[in-house]
């Protein structure tokens, strides 16, 4: 281990020392496990007086569907939401660090959060990692610059757009966007088109599915937050009895028992079984 491989086995976060063991053990045919491609639709529009967010809730986990209900809506400050795609697990520890340190800082200075400074906070942390954290964030806000939305990147870069979205759904969601846009929206205006262009993903998109969540930050400091908005994939129709399949409907090849004998053993008038 060299002086530099020492600084950053001395530092807090990842440790990339075993960056030259891996690549010689590639090199000598040693099969590494793949990244696993991650599913999501997100979007957000900035309107006249509010910004809009809203995100699927089908979480994967390679090819298996692991939950139907994820939230990917976070709190990060009462002014000041964020949609996020990516790894589940990132995402809920970088949002859950970011709100806990802006909580500080508004005890500290005791003013509201601005958008910007929530920006560059989540920017310089994910650039020190390289992409190595799966965090990618429709973040948006409202402070006394107005309504504001940024894309936030794994690797640390942003975009302040009028309207943004990310994930495996994001070129269907564009596309409702392209088409449906205007300055100025009102609030329903902004609802009901990030809504469409989430169920562009669900129905366009393998990686998404699920229900529509919606989240209204306005200019008044109120928010809205309004999970299963709309469910596009509910299920109708459901058995009212499971099914009971009879025995033999599985062909059994081969059947073994084991007996496996108790041995009894009497200690002081205990049984003990062994």
């Amino acid at each position: 281990m060299d002086y530099i491989d020492v600084l950053n086995a001395n530092r807090g976060g990842f440790s990339f020392e075993n960056c030259r063991r891996n690549q010689l053990l590639e090199s000598q045919g040693v099969k590494f496990p793949k990244v696993m491609k991650t599913g999501t639709t997100i979007v957000g529009v900035v309107c006249a007086d509010c910004v809009v967010l809203a995100a699927d809730t089908r979480a994967t986990e390679g090819p298996i569907v692991a939950d139907k209900e994820a939230e990917k809506l976070h709190y990060l400050a009462s002014n000041i939401r964020c949609a996020g795609a990516g790894t589940s697990a990132d995402l809920e520890h970088t949002t859950g660090m970011v709100a806990s340190n802006l909580e500080l800082l508004r005890l500290q200075t005791g003013t509201q959060p601005r958008v910007a400074a929530v920006v560059s906070m989540l920017t310089h942390m994910l650039f020190r990692y390289q992409g190595h954290i799966g965090t990618a964030l429709v973040l948006g806000g409202v402070d006394i610059k107005g309504p504001q939305l940024f894309m936030i990147h794994p690797h640390g870069s942003s975009d302040r757009l009028p309207f943004a979205c990310m994930g495996s759904g994001s070129l269907a969601a564009m596309a409702v966007f392209e088409h449906g846009f205007k300055d100025k929206m009102t609030e329903q205006e902004g609802v009901n088109l990030c809504a469409d262009a989430i169920r562009a993903g669900i129905f366009n998109d393998l990686g998404s599915g699920g229900n529509v969540d919606v989240c209204v930050v306005r200019k008044d400091g109120s928010t809205a937050l309004h999970l299963g908005f709309d469910k596009p994939n509910e299920r109708k129709f459901r058995n009212p009895k499971p099914i009971v399949f009879p025995k033999g409907t599985t062909e059994t090849l081969r059947e073994h028992v084991k007996a496996i004998a108790k041995q009894v053993e009497v200690v002081d008038g205990d049984v003990l079984m062994g």
